[in-house]
């Protein structure tokens, strides 16, 4: 079969219910409730980053082991050691989970595994062991995703498992005719279930070759199933189905279990129509509209929490899944204040109570703390910060004047709410198209530059990673667009990668916004990953990359034909983009070497370097640029080894090279 590769493994098993799938073509078997995916309740989704060879994605398993992911397998001795090993203890898994429809016996199967590193590769071996099946089987892989999603399998992975599919359309079309067409029907239900965003389908087409039995798949996709009339019920039948419930009719069936609970406090009856919703993966509304129901009325509260600790003590709601309902509850609390003036104060008392009682993560207190520090200040100031901040914003995505809004900024005079800023900017971009997103990261860099501090920065990331659950509620893609805002903030040098770790420490494990981070060093972990990033949103406030490199090559050509040293820093500061000066650094360096004019390009580094204009580390990559491509230079310009050591002398003793330097190979 086609190209495998591997990458994060499961987190946390999947909470208690105990389903199981229905394993014929009607009702579940064992009297089990065979569910689909709720829409709506779950961290968004992340579409897949460059696509590579077999050899590449294998040496990629290697490289994110040895750095970040290797730390979640560490204390674990049974990680498999190879994908091989992966590989052989994972078909029985599927196998198992096709002969009996256990979703929780498969999940638990997954955990036990331990692997951290290969992940992905379960999504892929999972699907392309059902396409070689029955319907059933079908039905149930789509299913068994489904209700691992945002538990066992992140977002991510899920995409990075589709892609390795489309990759491999062609070598399944050799076992399975019909492969095209399947391999639609699953991306289809995985979009209509909400655990693959629509936005995957234009980013793997643009990574796939244009003739690729990948695109044929994709635009099957697209014309014969999700522009069809009534798509959603036509994908969700193409297999025979499964009983389900829309997000509307689960709300529902949750209160009112509450709220006979409330009247009749009978525990047992409710835990047992909680059980029977058959929902593990979205006990987090449970959550949520219980303590709703606590703050609305009072005298129901020792009601609530006895359900609460209970539920918790006997694995019927999970940890996660706790947490998971108070951060929800969180965010919406100025919005409950309006109904009930005191409702800061009940919901921060229920915390208290449910960490004291030891049925929530003591964490949760400490990972709202950044945003608390700022809501402690006047209400009405915040207020009035943000709607200026939004008027501000929304000038700039129709001006592009980057001044114009930091002397706007500067006039409101409220540093203190830089955090607040960011998160209003990003939160702005991500609902927008690409320029405007692209124009966000720029002013970002601009903004590190004159006006905010990174501990600004880190703030404002950790308030937006904080509320990532609930902002994908109205944005689809919201984790993987911050994870891109993110690892893009790394790239421009306005974070550095180190303040990822910080970032991380104050979010809860296993959150949405914990798992965006792993995305973000996902991304900055992949080969190429720099300029990959740039080009995810086009390149200098909404230029595409190569039109910037053409302006770079024409201010250096006009430069370097007698122009004048002080126009070339200008133009060169013009371009508004900090974060792509190292293009600026290899060009005037191939340049230097093509029309033998080191004296005046040496001297214009020089002054860019003097200025700030060109940071060190820019000018660090522009060299090690240079460096990687010189096998290939030299068949142009034979001296090219003799002028670049030359060049990389000068540049040592001025102090423009990071020490870090002599190590690239």
């Amino acid at each position: 079969m086609a190209a495998e590769e591997g990458a994060m493994s499961p987190t946390r098993m999947l909470a208690e219910g105990h389903l199981r799938v229905a394993t014929g073509g009607g009702a579940p078997a064992d009297g089990g409730i065979a569910v689909r995916h709720l829409p709506h309740h779950h961290p968004a989704k992340k579409d897949g980053v460059g696509r590579k060879t077999e050899q590449d994605n294998n040496e990629d398993v290697d490289s994110l082991l040895s750095q970040e992911l290797k730390k979640l397998a560490n204390g674990n001795n049974k990680v498999p050691g190879t994908l091989d090993d992966y590989k052989k203890l994972v078909v029985p898994i599927v196998e198992e989970y096709f002969s009996t429809g256990d979703v929780e016996l498969a999940a638990s199967e997954l955990r036990s595994l331990g692997s951290d590193q290969f992940q992905h590769y379960f999504v892929k071996k999972l699907i392309s062991m059902a396409m070689d099946r029955h319907d059933k089987e079908k039905e149930m892989t789509s299913v068994l995703l489904s209700s691992l999603y945002a538990d066992l399998l992140s977002s991510y992975m899920i995409s990075e498992g589709f892609m390795m599919l489309l990759e491999s359309t062609e070598d399944l079309t050799v076992d399975i005719p019909d492969a095209v067409d399947v391999l639609a029907v699953f991306i289809a239900r995985a979009v209509v279930d909400e655990i693959l965003p629509p936005v995957f389908l234009t980013r793997a087409r643009a990574l796939l070759p244009e003739f690729s039995k990948g695109i044929q798949v994709l635009q099957v996709v697209e014309k014969s199933y999700l522009s069809a009339p009534h798509h959603a019920e036509l994908v969700e039948r193409k297999w025979g189905g499964s009983t389900h419930f829309t997000v509307e009719e689960a709300k529902k069936r949750i209160q009112d279990i509450l709220r006979e609970y409330i009247e009749s406090v009978d525990i047992d009856e409710a835990f047992r129509c909680i059980r029977e919703l058959g929902l593990p993966f979205f006990h987090h509304e449970v959550v949520k509209r219980a303590l709703t129901f606590g703050m609305e009325n009072i005298s129901s509260q020792p009601l609530i929490l006895k359900l609460l600790k209970e539920a918790a003590a006997g694995c019927l709601i999970s940890s996660n899944q706790i947490s998971k309902g108070f951060s929800r509850l969180a965010e919406s609390v100025d919005d409950l204040s309006l109904d009930i003036p005191s409702a800061k104060d009940l919901f921060d008392k229920l915390v208290s109570t449910a960490i004291s009682e030891g049925w929530l993560d003591a964490s949760f207190s400490k990972s709202a703390a950044s945003e608390e520090e700022i809501q402690n200040t006047s209400a009405d100031k915040v207020k009035r910060f943000k709607e200026e901040s939004g008027h501000i914003i929304h000038e700039y995505f129709l001006s592009d004047d980057v001044p114009e809004l930091i002397r706007s900024l500067e006039e409101l005079s409220a540093p203190e709410y830089n955090p607040i800023f960011l998160k209003k900017l990003v939160t702005l971009a991500m609902d927008r198209k690409n320029r405007e997103k692209e124009m966000a990261s720029v002013l970002l860099s601009s903004l590190s530059l004159e006006l905010f501090s990174t501990d600004d920065i880190m703030k404002g990331f950790i308030m937006l990673l904080q509320s990532a659950e609930d902002t994908a509620l109205d944005i689809v893609d919201a984790p993987s667009e911050l994870a891109l805002f993110l690892a893009r903030a790394v790239i421009d040098e306005v974070l550095i990668p180190l303040n990822l770790d910080e970032i991380s420490s104050k979010l809860r494990p296993n959150s949405s916004g914990s798992q965006t981070v792993q995305m973000a060093r996902a991304l900055l972990s992949a080969r190429h990953s720099g300029e990959r990033i740039l080009r995810c949103w086009g390149g200098g406030t909404g230029w595409a990359v190569e039109d910037a490199k053409d302006k770079i090559t024409k201010l250096l050509e006009e430069y370097n034909t007698g122009g004048d040293l002080g126009e070339a820093c200008r133009c060169i500061r013009d371009l508004g983009m900090p974060f792509f000066n190292h293009e600026v650094v290899k060009k005037a360096l191939v340049m230097a070497m093509e029309k033998q004019n080191d004296t005046g390009i040496l001297a214009l580094l020089q002054e860019c370097f003097g200025e700030g204009l060109i940071t060190i580390n820019q000018m660090t990559k522009g060299f090690a640029r240079v460096k990687e491509g010189l096998d290939d230079l030299i068949l142009d310009i034979p001296n090219a080894q003799e002028k670049f050591g030359a060049y990389v002398e000068l540049a040592t003793g001025r102090g423009w090279l990071l020490p870090t330097f002599a190590s690239v190979p």
